[in-house]
């Protein structure tokens, strides 16, 4: 039996793996992570390197170790391999320099070890132990369990998309799809759908391939914001008072309305403009409400009826869905064991994210009590040090 068992091995799971074994809470025998990719992070790095982001939107002490500065160590022990990995006054990191600094720390702490690759498909709490059952019917057993499941499965199909795909599969993709992007079977002109990082990061790259047949389709003006939500939600002067908030409809509303959904930074919107100038890049505000798909091209159409333009392949950078992470999986042990949700049906847990006897929450499952920054890197840092420092029973513990 393990001492920790870890649904989810991306960036939330990761991190919270590298805390408890950098501190001592757990060895790598004693750990064991569920995940249906064959490595960490896969999914991550899949998706990054999709839409080519050169760099990350978060500064350098957001990553998945436990000591603040070392991601920014790491560069500058490797500043002939990385003279340009850290940009702008926040310092952002590379993707490369960040990917190879986790890809270093996974081999420090030897989590292929702890690595166990199967989709869960149910849990269950028998006496003082959990058992994870996977597809292939295998169950993992163990004293504590915690739940890292994101939203990253949940893609955000419009009635419309939907309608799309069932006529024609190969002239709709959503970009975050399972399915590769072939350049060789895109047919131009390209209609990207969305208006935020994802829409632009991925306009830049297919203008490289397909200059002047690229165009973004968005519903409202571009959203300028350095990050995803206000850097005072990463500390006390966001996170007090809304802790001191009992009711949460109240939280849910202050989540929703502190994220800067359907954002980009403002260098990545300098280049897109650069990009829109030289006519590479098209921009059409309008949202699209219906198609009609024929046998090499579909028509997009808005809320009037008016003809929006016509494409050879339409992507969807339209991000996802926000309903309860692994609902199939969890909502049989809400039940069960009587967990506490709130009426969005999120978690509601502990101030050390606990959500039931032995049960941890991080990532999108804990935002109830974390706030807006949950899902993120950081969110992941603070979801991690929460969790390991509930265990300590000492003050230098706790100061680690």
């Amino acid at each position: 039996m393990f001492k920790w068992i870890i649904v989810g091995g991306g960036i939330q799971g990761t991190t919270l793996a590298t805390f408890l074994l950098k501190t001592g809470k757990v060895t790598i025998n004693e750990l064991a992570i569920i995940d249906k990719n064959a490595r960490p992070l896969e999914k991550w790095k899949k998706r990054a390197n999709i839409i080519s982001m050169p760099y990350l939107r978060s500064p350098v002490v957001h990553h998945i170790d436990v000591k603040p500065d070392s991601l920014k160590s790491y560069v500058k022990r490797n500043k002939n391999d990385w003279p340009t990995a850290l940009y702008g006054y926040y310092k952002r990191p590379s993707l490369d320099a960040f990917n190879e600094h986790c890809n270093q720390l996974m081999e420090e702490v030897a989590i292929k070890k702890a690595w166990i690759q199967g989709e869960a498909v149910t849990l269950e709490k028998t006496d003082d132990r959990w058992s994870v059952t996977l597809t292939n019917g295998h169950k993992v057993y163990g004293k504590n369990l915690v739940l890292a499941l994101g939203i990253g499965d949940q893609l955000m199909w419009p009635e419309w998309a939907r309608d799309l795909k069932k006529k024609k599969p190969d002239k709709v993709l959503h970009i975050f799809d399972d399915k590769a992007l072939d350049f060789t079977s895109i047919m131009a002109p390209i209609a990207i759908i969305g208006g935020g990082i994802t829409a632009a990061h991925l306009a830049v790259k297919m203008s490289n391939h397909f200059p002047a047949e690229v165009t973004i389709i968005k519903r409202h003006p571009f959203r300028i914001h350095t990050f995803d939500s206000d850097p005072a939600w990463l500390g006390p002067k966001n996170q007090t008072g809304y802790r001191k908030i009992t009711d949460y409809r109240m939280r849910r509303e202050q989540i929703k309305n502190a994220r800067h959904r359907g954002s980009l930074p403002q260098d990545l919107y300098a280049t897109l403009k650069n990009r829109i100038r030289k006519g590479t890049i098209h921009v059409a505000d309008h949202e699209v409400m219906a198609i009609k798909a024929e046998d090499k091209r579909v028509h997009l159409f808005d809320d009037k009826n008016n003809k929006i333009g016509t494409f050879g392949m339409v992507i969807l950078a339209t991000g996802f869905e926000s309903s309860l992470p692994g609902k199939s999986l969890i909502q049989p042990i809400i039940e069960k064991y009587h967990l506490r949700c709130a009426e969005c049906g999120y978690p509601i847990v502990s101030k050390n994210l606990q959500w039931g006897e032995n049960l941890y929450v991080t990532g999108a499952l804990a935002e109830l009590e974390m706030g807006p920054i949950a899902r993120n890197i950081s969110g992941a840092r603070q979801a991690a040090s929460l969790i390991v420092n509930s265990l300590c029973e000492n003050i230098e513990c706790k100061s680690q």
